[in-house]
């Protein structure tokens, strides 16, 4: 029970404002991408917040040379595919299978046995600053990896290291110790101390602690990049299950685990049957950065498919379906027959093909049932999430008729603006409670909803309390 004291305007006339009334639903994020996958550079186990590819870049560093039959970095080439299909809003984990190395060059001084003054490590750990190069002349130290360049003067230890750490981008120093931090830097040597590594065989443990990290974030779409069906479909039904129940829903987006048609099937389709999951097929060629050769070009497999689609599904309305959309590709590793995307259709699996440029055959999640559409599946998650919103905060006020009455009426607001953005054709809306319930602060809002261009009538019930 809530309790409101009206403020005295007048000896012994008191006004009280009452602001049901004016509670209204805000935005409501459809497009936001979240994705895990192994990096050369970047902090390990940390959700990070992507508006383009060149901060990808700068982050998590470029890709290595890929092969189909070794274990090539995966975070960035995805994150390359996800940009370039339109994302714009992207919460990246870098994993790692262990503990990644760390580049550490050891700043050593005068004296018998040229003691280490102190340690100076690459910024990250991972690949990227195994090409780096430390060097101290006189009273200045620099760090040069291709074009970027930076010095750090100082005349004693405990000054440089100060410096270090105030100012770089590309290395960090550890504190030197007490009997060292006045000794002068002037004339000592830099000694390569240990080379960093990536730690880019991961398994689905670490996809699922990256996916884990996402769990809280206000993440619409995700996806793993470069594992397949086959490999991380289990993990992916286990973070959508535990994320619808916490009222986080999102849509997964992967990639079959090969292009051959019947292999989609017993392996990929057969596994997966959620309306929360979009198993995509063929694989993608694209241009390889890391190749120095006239012809780039390389076949990808399916995941990368996946991040390209997760990209070009955030640039849409809920309402809009995928089914014929262009995505950015540069061609496909196969082109299906007829009969062979009859196949895939009936194993709904999203299809891929070639028809004036790339295109999506029909926008399916891999569900048996009634709400195979994704457009469906995303209405539905944009009507619960706009009654979250525009029902918290009625909690914690009176549970009686005339604030549930309110609260209906900034449900209904909320429901006829789908409704005018054509999200909706139509809406049912009920906001009861029971005298046990109102006592207990609950009340139930139950919604039947009829997406547009669907055949489908949805009912969600929400008890909020």
């Amino acid at each position: 029970m809530s309790e409101a004291i009206g403020e005295m305007i007048l000896p012994g006339t008191y006004i009280e404002v009452r602001a049901e009334g004016l509670i209204g639903v805000g935005g409501i994020s459809t497009g936001n991408i979240g994705i895990v996958g192994t990096a050369s550079k970047g902090p390990v186990g940390e959700v990070r917040i992507l508006g383009s590819y060149s901060e990808a870049l700068d982050l998590f560093g470029s890709y290595d040379r890929f092969s189909p039959t070794g274990t090539p970095l995966t975070l960035t080439r995805a994150l390359e595919q996800v940009f370039k299909g339109g994302g714009s809003t992207v919460y990246a984990v870098r994993i790692a299978s262990g503990s990644p190395g760390t580049m550490q060059w050891s700043v050593k001084g005068d004296g018998p046995g040229t003691p280490e003054l102190f340690k100076v490590s690459a910024a990250s750990p991972g690949s990227w600053a195994n090409a780096m190069k430390v060097t101290l002349v006189d009273t200045t130290l620099t760090a040069e990896l291709g074009r970027l360049k930076e010095s750090f003067t100082g005349a004693t230890a405990a000054d440089m290291v100060s410096e270090i750490k105030a100012g770089s981008r590309l290395i960090t120093a550890a504190d030197p110790a007490d009997a060292d931090k006045a000794k002068p830097v002037k004339s000592v040597a830099v000694v390569s101390a240990g080379a960093g590594s990536d730690g880019a065989n991961v398994t689905t443990t670490e996809a699922k602690a990256g996916l884990d990290l996402l769990a809280t974030q206000t993440v619409n779409i995700v996806t793993v990049a470069g594992m397949d069906a086959k490999t991380v479909g289990a993990t992916l039904l286990a973070h959508l299950e535990a994320t619808e129940n916490d009222g986080r829903e999102r849509i997964a987006v992967v990639g079959a685990s090969s292009d051959d048609v019947a292999k989609i099937g017993t392996d990929d389709a057969n596994a997966l049957s959620n309306p929360r999951v979009i198993l995509v097929a063929p694989g993608i060629l694209s241009d390889d950065a890391a190749r120095t050769e006239a012809n780039k070009q390389v076949k990808l497999p399916a995941a990368y498919s996946a991040a390209l689609l997760t990209g070009r599904l955030s640039t849409l309305a809920p309402h809009i379906s995928l089914t014929n959309k262009d995505v950015a590709a540069d061609g496909l590793t196969d082109e299906y027959t007829r009969a062979e995307q009859k196949q895939l259709l009936n194993n709904r699996v999203l299809v891929l093909q070639k028809n004036l440029g790339i295109r999506v055959l029909k926008g399916i999640t891999t569900d048996t049932g009634a709400f195979r559409q994704i457009s469906v599946r995303r209405i539905v998650d944009y009507a619960k999430a706009g009654v979250r919103i525009g029902s918290n905060p009625y909690i914690g006020r009176l549970n009686n008729s005339r604030v549930r009455a309110a609260l209906k009426a900034t449900l209904d607001g909320f429901l006829s603006g789908m409704v005018l953005d054509e999200m909706l054709i139509g809406y049912q809306l009920d906001v009861t409670a029971t005298r046990s319930e109102e006592i207990n602060g609950i009340a139930l809002v139950t919604m039947t909803l009829q997406p547009t261009f669907s055949i489908d009538f949805v009912k969600v019930i929400m008890t909020l309390s």
